[in-house]
């Protein structure tokens, strides 16, 4: 049955015909002739305009995006504020490169990320145009303020694809395969999955082994402790599948960090900006960086990366590190104005979205064979499939054949890690918008099963 406009709610999906339509064809088209082969499309979405967490693709068709543009649309899709904060910028300054002279905006930024950072010790701020921008500011300052060369990060973790990011970067083959040498100086230890745990523990019989790893095989052997710089960690793995690690490595982590002069460097740029119910994921943790990347949400998707840091340790002399674009003029002033509705409602939207989603999901793993894991942080929400719950054999297929499910219902979603899908929505979702959520990754779940 057709619906009429008056049956049409504006904030659900609404679909007029096949997908994709013919206006989106002849883009695709046109896209496989000159854009690169390296971008991965799940599905063929042609996006035309955005509003909240509905999408509109170019054919009329209606999307409830739970991507959030790979997480960075925090306020969602051109929030009216948002969007009057860059118009009025535009109208008054376009660019005027903050490593080379002085603006507010970009003063009120930092002022920002220094006042929210986790910890009481006061903060600097480099600013860049992107997560992986963010990152090799972080490689490049630790190495600098310790004189060591050597960098820890996990496996499983994606902090970018720019050279140093990709060296820390250790989640697909393909991502650095052709590409080598990597930046010398980097290993990786085990990330710390409870529900895969690397070393076959339970949580409750858990001993963090891996910090014991990174304290009796790295600092003794490849990464003597004297040359280590950094530790390099998500508070949530993002890419590798939304994993949330226990209090206790990051409690672990600390000490042996402190104990050998080692900085903390965290990767908040997926996990921060509210995601995960709180500013900064690390506050779950009680945890506290020395340097940390942000990026994504900062800007409600303006293009914008940070490094922050403490300030005796962001000393370096004028020149040592600089971006021409950092912290733009526009950026700057789409961040102001998501820090604003963050702090008013949106982070606690998120946290109580959150805490719904997973009520909802909570028996999956009870109604569904194929769910082995439901986990996460506010709106950053990891489901794991399986062949078998005993076994824990991965379902990778089954995951891709959700997520195409879930497009042809009016629902996007992606993959984390090999099997896991991943949710994370506008933090302006809607309890009416998380009911479709559900209700359409149970019907997908079924059908993918049985079809």
């Amino acid at each position: 049955m057709v619906k009429t406009l008056e049956q049409v709610r504006p904030d659900l999906p609404h679909l007029t015909g096949p997908l994709p339509g013919a206006r989106a064809r002849a883009i695709i088209e046109r896209d496989a002739q000159v854009v690169s082969t390296s971008y991965t499309r799940s599905y063929p979405l042609v996006v035309e305009r955005g509003e909240g967490a509905m999408i509109e693709d170019v054919d009329g068709n209606r999307f409830l995006d739970f991507n959030a543009g790979i997480a960075v649309a925090s306020t969602g899709h051109c929030h009216p504020r948002v969007v009057a904060a860059i118009q009025q910028q535009a109208a008054r300054l376009i660019h005027m490169s903050g490593t080379d002279f002085y603006y507010e905006g970009l003063v009120a930024v930092a002022e920002k990320l220094a006042a929210s950072a986790p910890g009481d010790a006061r903060r600097r701020v480099s600013f860049g145009n992107s997560g992986a921008e963010a990152m090799e500011g972080c490689i490049k300052l630790a190495r600098w303020t310790t004189g060591r060369p050597m960098l820890i990060a996990f496996f499983g973790s994606f902090h970018g694809r720019t050279m140093g990011a990709l060296s820390l970067t250790a989640r697909k083959s393909v991502q650095r395969a052709g590409f080598g040498p990597m930046l010398p100086g980097v290993v990786h230890a085990p990330y710390p999955n409870c529900y895969r745990c690397p070393f076959g523990k339970e949580p409750e019989s858990c001993a963090v082994e891996c910090v014991k790893y990174v304290k009796e095989t790295l600092l003794k052997t490849i990464a003597p402790a004297a040359e280590t710089a950094a530790i390099v960690v998500e508070p949530v793995q993002g890419e590798g599948g939304y994993i949330v690690p226990p209090k206790k490595f990051f409690d672990e982590l600390a000490r042996v960090a402190s104990q050998n002069g080692i900085l903390l460097i965290f990767d908040e740029v997926q996990c921060g900006m509210g995601r995960t119910g709180k500013m900064w994921a690390a506050e779950h943790f009680e945890a506290v960086p020395d340097i940390f990347s942000v990026a994504k949400g900062i800007a409600s998707g303006m293009p914008l990366g940070a490094t922050v840091a403490r300030a005796d340790l962001m000393t370096w002399p004028p020149g040592a590190h600089a971006s021409t674009f950092g912290g733009n003029p526009v950026c700057c002033a789409a961040a102001l104005e998501t820090f604003a509705l963050l702090e008013e409602e949106l982070i606690e939207n998120a946290a109580r979205m959150g805490a719904y989603l997973k009520g909802r999901m909570s028996d999956w793993p009870k109604r569904f064979p194929n769910v082995g894991d439901v986990r996460g942080l506010g709106l950053m929400i990891g489901i794991e499939l399986v062949r078998d719950q005993k076994t824990k054999e991965k379902a990778p297929e089954l995951r891709d054949r959700v997520v195409d499910l879930a497009f042809e219902r009016g629902l996007l979603i992606l993959g984390a890690g090999d099997n896991t899908l991943r949710l994370c929505p506008p933090l302006v979702i809607t309890r009416d918008q998380c009911d479709f959520a559900i209700d359409t990754l149970e019907e997908c779940l079924i059908t993918a099963k049985t079809g």
